[in-house]
């Protein structure tokens, strides 16, 4: 696993933050902010964003927003994203970082990240980006999660290490973003 993220070698995953989901989440506004600011960093710097709609039918789709930044969107009904039939083998080629934010962090997310960690790629969890329905399920995901072995992140910190330099073409725009 690399110690900071390469863009070279990064995928953004945004796991189900969806429309009839996202009311139930604490502090939703902030998890919903912060996926977009990774999303637009992504997309910025060349970084592919794929998003995840757990039983569209259910949830609905993805918050307009996020889903605009998505160069793909899967649909998907177990809770893990990788034990969803092709779904790995869909994944961006030669990338084995997955920096990963959504909904809800105890169920889908944690289980999507322990299926990464399973396939061998290495997982930045950003824990600002990340929400639960309750925070302690939140903060016991985040902390499984560490277990498991995957980086716990912050938004700014994968943005300024995708940027790697203020002399970064980017920087001035995404600085502001993030602010």
């Amino acid at each position: 696993m690399r110690t900071l993220c390469d863009p070279a070698d990064c995928t953004l995953l945004i796991i189900d933050p969806q429309v009839r989901l996202m009311p139930a989440i604490h502090d939703a506004e902030t998890v919903i902010r912060r996926c977009l600011q990774l999303g637009t960093a992504a997309r910025e710097i060349g970084i592919h964003v794929i998003g995840t709609e757990q039983n569209p039918d259910g949830l609905g789709p993805l918050v307009p927003e996020i889903a605009a930044l998505c160069d793909t969107t899967l649909a998907k009904f177990h809770f893990s994203a990788t034990a969803e039939e092709g779904f790995l083998s869909r994944l961006p080629q030669g990338r084995n970082t997955f920096v990963v934010g959504g909904c809800e962090a105890h169920v889908c997310v944690l289980q999507t990240v322990a299926g990464l960690l399973d396939a061998g790629h290495a997982v930045k969890w950003v824990a600002d980006a990340v929400g639960s329905r309750h925070p302690h399920n939140r903060t016991c995901a985040t902390e499984r999660a560490r277990s498991f072995g995957a980086d716990i992140v912050t938004t700014e910190m994968v943005v300024f290490e995708w940027l790697g330099t203020s002399q970064h073409p980017k920087f001035k725009r995404l600085s502001q973003l993030i602010r």
